[in-house]
């Protein structure tokens, strides 16, 4: 089952400095049939301006993972981690009991994320943060698991949840394939480019809720480069 959710029907907000979509219910943006899907519960399409950003904010409770489009962010939290993450690489934070951080775009150009929350299977426990650069071309043609909830993805960054964010770049005409599970959830956007998949075609920037299926089967009408989440 594919539900298509068009960039054009997403909710969000533009503030000058932020310009967000918001692919489920978030801030001021409410859509009860948009809650979550799965454990998934933000995928939030940011742009950021040049030297602009959140200020310090406090989470908990949730993991939270940054995939760069375009530009760099560069995070700072009260752990004591900071570090810039630049386009095609991914920060992963888990919250835990509690953290505080900052993410500023302290480039001269703007900064193009996709923000994406996923709940975790406890609560509490020391608060995490790390960063790490994937290649395109390590994903070129298939897809690559960017953090992992699973023990057997030991060069992923670490989630604490039972899941996946994996990646991959197409060429247009090319073919990869996720095995997801009949009974998990998967949540797909292409960040470039268009795709295919069970016939429904998913233009840039827009979403796909996957259920009750064994395989995604993912083919690129137009070079693609492809984020998706796979969640309990």
């Amino acid at each position: 089952m594919i539900d298509l959710r068009p960039f054009a029907t997403l909710g969000g907000a533009n503030h000058g400095w932020l310009d967000a979509k918001h692919h489920f219910s978030f801030a001021n943006y409410y859509d009860p049939a948009r809650m979550n899907w799965g454990s998934l519960r933000v995928w939030n399409d940011d742009i950021i301006q040049p030297k602009t950003g959140f200020p310090p904010h406090p989470h908990n409770d949730m993991e939270i993972i940054t995939y760069v489009r375009a530009g760099a962010i560069s995070h700072r939290d009260n752990q004591g981690n900071e570090g810039r993450t630049e386009a095609g690489d991914v920060q992963v934070m888990s919250a835990g009991s509690g953290i505080m951080h900052s993410e500023y775009n302290l480039e001269d150009e703007a900064t193009q994320i996709f923000q994406i929350w996923i709940q975790p299977d406890s609560r509490g426990g020391q608060p995490a943060w790390g960063s790490r650069p994937f290649p395109k071309g390590e994903r070129a043609g298939r897809f690559v698991t960017l953090a992992s909830g699973f023990a057997e993805d030991a060069e992923a960054l670490t989630i604490r949840t039972p899941g996946r964010v994996v990646a991959a770049t197409l060429r247009a005409g090319e073919t990869a394939e996720y095995p997801l599970g009949i009974d998990r959830k998967a949540y797909l956007v292409p960040a470039t480019g268009a795709v295919e998949i069970e016939g429904v075609r998913v233009n840039a920037r827009d979403g796909a809720a996957i259920s009750a299926t064994q395989t995604i089967r993912v083919t690129a009408l137009e070079d693609s480069e492809i984020v998706l989440v796979d969640a309990a």
